[in-house]
């Protein structure tokens, strides 16, 4: 018999639980075996948790609250509103399901590597609807730096003619905003969002983004993508079309 330590959280909820984690994971420098050590829990269950392979228990949560010393619950029932309809909340445009069945597919993210100024940063996002929060939804993965891998809400505003991919985490606002889709179905705008610098330093920094639907490139290249990588020219041109052709401008002071 199930008892109430052993009840499996929801798929949403350990989504919502893995990603703080690893968010606390990145912001303390702390890795995941001294966690699983203060937590009690073998490295493999916090792993095989942290990358969605088994759901959370109300147990293991408990025990990584206790060594986190923040509460994981709490944030999950913060950002999961209730199951409404089949259209999304003002907040992010009241637009319907099948008005927007065109942005959903899994897209190739370009951007500047902030950590060297010659390579491009390539990573995966796929944006879905969720009945559960009647709204679109992305989400980040096959990032290296994975400990910063997101899910946050799309906003798909009539007024501007731009989408917007947003996430808050304790008062902490990352945003990307994008055009509509090109007749390929590209989209190029900006990112703004902080840098993490040596030790606890954290740097505002905006940049260009493209999102490249995955069948559009043959043989993607993901991660940290250098001039010698058989895609780099190809991510150069998409990252160069956001100012060349004015889908977003950058202005000096």
């Amino acid at each position: 018999m199930q008892t109430q330590d052993d009840k499996q959280l929801s798929d949403e909820q350990s989504r919502e639980i893995a990603e703080t984690i690893r968010e606390e994971l990145a912001r303390r420098r702390i890795s995941r075996q001294a966690l699983a050590e203060q937590a009690k829990l073998s490295l493999s269950t916090l792993e095989k948790v942290l990358g969605g392979r088994r759901p959370f228990t109300l147990a293991t949560t408990v025990r990584l609250e206790q060594a986190l010393g923040v509460s994981l619950r709490k944030t999950v029932a913060a950002v999961t509103p209730p199951a409404a309809s089949d259209v999304a909340p003002d907040s992010l445009g009241s637009y319907s399901h099948r008005a927007v069945t065109w942005l959903e597919d899994v897209y190739i993210t370009l951007r500047p590597s902030f950590g060297d100024k010659d390579a491009i940063f390539a990573y995966r996002t796929e944006i879905v609807w969720e009945p559960k929060v009647s709204s679109l939804v992305f989400r980040e993965g096959e990032r290296t730096d994975a400990a910063y891998e997101h899910t946050g809400e799309v906003a798909v505003p009539h007024q501007s003619g731009f989408i917007y991919l947003v996430i808050i985490k304790h008062g902490q606002h990352r945003v990307i905003t994008v055009s509509r889709p090109t007749v390929d179905g590209e989209m190029y705008g900006i990112i703004s969002t902080l840098r993490a610098g040596p030790g606890s330093q954290l740097t505002p920094i905006a940049a260009p983004i493209a999102y490249v639907p995955l069948s559009n490139v043959l043989k993607p290249s993901l991660g940290r993508v250098a001039p010698d990588d058989a895609n780099y020219e190809l991510y150069r041109k998409h990252l160069r079309r956001t100012v060349e052709e004015s889908f977003a401008l950058f202005l000096s002071a």
